[in-house]
């Protein structure tokens, strides 16, 4: 029997399935006159299992199954009651009398069955996650490269006819009257290297998105992009990014950065009813957020954690340089309030005011010390509107300092430590770190350090080592010698999550100087159902593949020395990581963001639904401060997207080996990793006080 059969097993195929392999179960469940009398018999056995084999990882998951007496909870994502008997529909499963039980929820019992024999993980060897490694082409591979020649110059081709339609309309990018087309080919080879350039001309609906993907889209596909059209979805994809999709039958495999760009079933079904995830961003006037703490509105600042907040500007800087498929704010494009009129973006007269106003929330904040802006997207903001927002930031920081010179001892707040701006335009458009932009960096850098703002972050998303490319490089190399340390958040998208691809990912962006912070489960409800992958794996991941990345304290040590001088990193962190034979240093930590909570991968699996999705009860993330919102929430149950049998399946369509998967039934109890020390914030110069400002905790 193959594990990619018995994925596609019935309820009856699996109930024989029962009958070859535990023949004592099924004869207990049809001699127990009620389920009731089952999970007594099974309880009894469990407890006898249970005091010689206290260790267990599969019969302390048994018990867990038992510990909800009144065998309901309530999703904290949703909110709804869930009513879940995992026995009892055990019971009526193998008796062939289950009304509505999936046959993925037999097929969780029986690998958990199977763990009950073995109890025994086996861990790959380094042979053969090096393998799984080497098998992922980045945008440096000189197949991958070439076929991107190709396709940029295809594009310009088409961007001629683009520009030649719409010349009227847009006075910078146009053509003369009886300019040659030779002539042409070259403005738009120079065009290229412009980032407005490519911001202009972005494709923004289906049928010009299937002309420039060499009309390879299916019938099937377009009919489902042209009713995303039709229900409010926006398109917006640069020529940059869609030169680094395949158009070839037998090209490289692009499915993790083809999945930003194409929509699923669920997405556009689901659009519409979206909800925030987040629900700390979900604000009222006057009331306290999710998180409990006070904002001055609900567009500007989001809040879930004591020492940081977010910024997000009245400029182009809400805005990105892509919609991302399962983008965190999704509900906020559906309601309008998020979009891709860049001109009605541009920042008014009055902004600068408000502004200032924004920033006395940070500097009248006992506890604040970290500010990131973002968005959309902080890079998206042109170079004098991005040097203003900084320079409000520095105007803060100096009052914040100087207040604390009028304070006592243990009255003292927190000053700003931190600065870092969100962007994923690294990956979508590199070309946006320009001359200017690098200036701007580097003066804020060198004023900010003297009032003690101590750390500098781009903070950016690579999905793929093919996002991974020359114009990358170079872009990275500028903006470390500026002085910002540039680190990588990654979202498990089940493209993503395929063996060895984060692995991969974290070396080529090793090797080019970016360090990697977290790698986050996926987000949101029924609409990124198709992305979602379940914890399961986050943890497989973590415990068998990153784990050849853990540094030695040797190695963390010098990792360290060698950050505080960022111009260094491309050249001198590859020969750290030869020196020491590592492939990767794995300073990034597995979480999923708990809504209202923060981020945490420490759970226990409880239960099962009908379905087969997993129960979690999460706890906290210990080793780091949290709203004291918190301790008031009570218990942490979610409910996963999907079951794990249905993640296999999405996974041998695209071709993976079942086989190499197989232990991922066994993962059931998560722990969160330690933050790599970069990550901690500086000890401060002062004593801060311990009372809140901006917070009010539920009675």
């Amino acid at each position: 029997m193959k594990e990619k059969d018995v994925l596609n097993f019935s309820c009856v195929e699996l109930v024989s399935l029962f009958e070859r392999e535990f023949p004592t179960i099924m004869q207990g469940a049809n001699l127990s006159k009620d389920w009731k009398e089952f999970e007594e018999y099974r309880r009894s056995r469990w407890r006898a299992a249970f005091s010689k084999y206290s260790t267990s990882s599969s019969i302390k998951r048994f018990f867990r199954m038992f510990m909800n007496e009144t065998r309901h909870i309530r999703d904290f994502s949703t909110g709804e009651k869930i009513r879940y008997e995992p026995i009892k529909w055990l019971w009526q499963a193998l008796r062939g009398e289950g009304d509505g039980i999936h046959p993925d929820f037999l097929l969780d019992w029986f690998y958990l069955f199977k763990k009950y024999q073995t109890d025994k993980v086996v861990l790959p060897e380094r042979a053969q996650c090096d393998q799984w490694r080497g098998r992922w082409k980045t945008g440096m591979d000189e197949d991958v490269a070439q076929e991107r020649r190709e396709n940029r110059e295809r594009i310009r081709g088409l961007l001629i006819g683009k520009i030649e339609k719409r010349d009227k309309l847009n006075t910078r990018y146009r053509f003369e009257e009886g300019m040659s087309m030779e002539r042409k080919r070259e403005l738009v080879s120079e065009w290229w290297g412009d980032y407005k350039f490519h911001l202009a001309l972005a494709v923004r609906e289906p049928d010009e998105l299937n002309l420039f993907m060499g009309n390879t889209l299916s019938p099937e596909l377009m009919e489902l992009l042209h009713r995303a059209r039709q229900k409010g979805i926006p398109f917006f994809v640069t020529p940059y990014y869609l030169s680094l999709l395949s158009i070839r039958a037998d090209g490289y495999d692009d499915s993790t950065i083809r999945s930003y760009v194409i929509y699923s079933e669920e997405l556009v079904e689901n659009f519409g009813q979206i909800r925030a995830w987040e629900k700390e961003d979900v604000v009222e006037p006057g009331k306290p957020n999710a998180a409990g703490w006070l904002l001055p509105n609900a567009t500007n600042i989001h809040r879930r954690y004591p020492e940081v907040a977010i910024f997000i500007p009245d400029s182009m800087g809400r805005a990105c340089g892509g919609l991302c498929a399962l983008c965190q704010r999704m509900y906020d494009f559906q309601k309008g309030h998020l979009n891709f009129n860049l001109d009605r973006l541009k920042p008014t007269d009055g902004w600068e005011v408000k502004m200032e106003r924004l920033m006395m929330y940070y500097e009248h904040d006992s506890q604040l010390r970290d500010i990131l802006i973002t968005g959309g997207d902080a890079l998206m903001s042109q170079n004098q509107t991005l040097e203003k927002i900084l320079d409000a930031v520095f105007r803060m920081a100096v009052r914040k300092r100087e207040l604390n010179k009028r304070r006592g001892k243990g009255e003292k707040y927190a000053e700003i430590q931190r600065v870092r701006l969100g962007s994923r335009l690294l990956a979508y458009l590199p070309s946006r770190v320009n001359d200017g932009l690098i200036e701007v960096l580097k003066r804020f850098r060198e004023k900010a350090e003297q009032v003690g703002i101590q750390q500098f972050f781009i903070q950016t998303h690579f999905e793929s080592p093919l996002e991974v490319t020359e114009e990358v490089i170079q872009a990275t190399r500028r903006l470390l010698e500026a002085g910002w340390i540039i680190t990588n958040q990654a979202v498990f998208t089940v493209a993503v999550s395929r063996r060895g691809h984060t692995a991969r990912l974290r070396e080529v962006l090793n090797r080019i100087g970016i360090l990697t912070y977290y790698t986050f489960s996926v987000k949101g409800f029924e609409e990124n159902y198709a992305l979602f992958v379940p914890n399961s794996r986050s943890l497989q991941e973590m415990l068998e593949e990153k784990v050849y990345g853990d540094l030695p304290v040797e190695l963390e040590k010098e990792v360290l020395e060698l950050l505080e001088y960022p111009e260094r990193i491309p050249a001198e962190l590859p020969d750290l990581l030869d020196k020491y034979r590592q492939p990767f240093l794995a300073t990034d930590r597995n979480v999923m963001n708990l809504p209202g909570i923060g981020k945490s991968m420490t759970y226990q699996t409880v239960g099962m639904t009908k379905e087969g999705k997993r129960i979690l009860r999460f706890s906290l993330d210990a080793r780091r401060r949290h709203s004291p919102q918190v301790d008031h929430e009570g218990e942490i149950y979610i409910v996963e997207s999907k079951s794990i049998a249905a993640y296999l399946r999405q996974l041998q369509a695209l071709g993976e080996r079942v086989e190499d998967y197989c232990s991922l039934w066994d993962y059931s109890e998560g722990r969160t990793e330690s933050r790599f020390a970069l990550f901690e914030y500086p000890e401060p110069r002062i004593e801060i006080t311990g009372d809140f400002t901006n917070l009010e905790i539920d009675s």
